[in-house]
């Protein structure tokens, strides 16, 4: 993002499409994913609008913003795009995207919108993004029935979770799914961090970066069970997509995963209602915490009469409960409009929601790390790096870890 040189920001950005007719990117791509895609596009074309997928496969997005860098360069972006978080505000600050806040007074977002999504999606007290779901990263997903078979009780701390490694080791079954994306790796240790060392160490940590807490005694801690838990992890993790680790799951190859509630959509997509063969609790020791990160679309600053009024349409569909209750549905997540009726949502959503009540109630509702809420893309980058290569090289102590990760955190914020 910082190669896109400031006269990328006096480019004349424009896309010549049909009226009605909007190019959105996004990297929605996985079974579930589409499937709440494909609910904007039924609704889009509804109306009478035309729907041109500019879909990025790629788990986290790092592909998609490659593209879409590419194109802001030409001068020819897409009429909106999934941008979230810290990506959001960069992308804002290059004075590349749409200033929204002629819609969200008209829709009166104010109202509508909780104030920590007002504030992730507003840019110099301006909207630039259209708010469609929250996630809860913070989630633990466990095979019901193969616990209820080996006669396993599902951790509800670290340790009790390291246990389990055993019995299952011996049924042949890997205790934790998931992949070597580095990605998801910081999406384990984020909820490690939230269970061992709370809310407060973490807001310290990786929010305010404050130097002495990146290379603490609590940080090399961390940074040991961190290491540990590659026993638990499959034999042949390397390109394991997140989606193919919910699969280990479902089939019970795995017994549980820690991801966010998009892992929901897969379970939907498998004809598997959330909640009940497969379990969902908070990550172990996050009791009380929610981890969030927000999907939202932001629109591109367009020259074109006819686009500007198709973008407002499109914010217009995004922000009815009509589109985003269906949408949820599919995608795992939870509405983004406040107030919104759960009763037709499965029973880890509705969880979700309480408690993400609960957790603003008690100061304990924190930007996710892993899904770029909590800080810069370019402090995320430095903290993906240094855990995925601490994770898989067995040489690295946690004390070297944790030094390399201070250094590295300090000098890209």
């Amino acid at each position: 993002m910082r190669r896109l040189s400031l006269l990328c920001c006096s480019l004349l950005l424009s896309y010549p499409l049909q009226a009605t007719q909007v190019e959105v990117m996004h990297w929605w791509t996985s079974g579930g994913e589409a499937n709440a895609v494909a609910e904007i596009k039924q609704q889009w074309r509804a109306q009478g609008g035309q729907w041109q997928d500019f879909a990025v496969t790629g788990g986290g997005g790092k592909s998609a913003m490659a593209v879409l860098r590419s194109r802001a360069l030409a001068a020819t972006p897409p009429t909106a795009a999934q941008i979230k978080g810290s990506e959001l505000l960069e992308w804002a600050r290059l004075g590349l995207l749409r200033d929204l806040n002629d819609l969200a007074q008209n829709q009166r977002w104010d109202l509508r919108l909780p104030g920590f999504v007002r504030s992730t999606l507003s840019h110099q007290g301006h909207y630039v993004a259209v708010p469609i779901g929250i996630h809860r990263v913070n989630w633990l997903w466990f095979n019901r029935d193969l616990f209820t078979r080996l006669g396993l009780v599902p951790p509800r701390n670290w340790d009790a979770l390291q246990a389990l490694a055993p019995p299952l080791l011996a049924a042949g079954i890997t205790p934790l799914a998931i992949g070597n994306d580095p990605w998801q790796l910081t999406i384990l240790f984020e909820a490690l961090v939230l269970g061992e060392a709370g809310h407060d160490f973490y807001r310290r940590a990786f929010i305010n970066l404050e130097a002495d807490q990146l290379d603490s005694p609590t940080m090399v801690a961390l940074l040991q069970r961190f290491k540990a838990l590659r026993a638990l992890v499959p034999q042949r993790f390397a390109g394991l997509s997140w989606n193919q680790a919910t699969a280990m799951v479902v089939d019970g190859r795995a017994a549980m995963q820690l991801m966010g509630d998009w892992a929901k959509g897969e379970l939907t997509q498998a004809g598997l209602p959330p909640g009940s063969n497969i379990g969902c609790l908070p990550a172990p020791g996050n009791d009380g915490i929610f981890s969030y990160n927000i999907d939202s679309i932001a629109m591109f600053s367009l020259r074109d009469p006819a686009q500007q009024a198709a973008q407002a349409q499109l914010a217009n569909l995004l922000m009815t409960p009509e589109l985003q209750i269906p949408f949820n549905q599919k995608k795992g997540s939870i509405p983004a409009l406040a107030g919104l009726p759960m009763e037709q949502f499965d029973s880890c959503a509705r969880q979700a929601s309480q408690a993400l009540a609960q957790a603003q109630q008690d100061g304990h509702l924190l930007p996710s790390l892993a899904e770029g809420m909590a800080t810069s893309s370019y402090v995320l980058q430095a903290v993906s790096d240094v855990l995925s290569h601490f994770f898989n090289d067995p040489n690295q102590t946690a004390e070297q870890a944790s030094h390399r990760l201070r250094r590295a955190m300090l000098a890209a914020r």
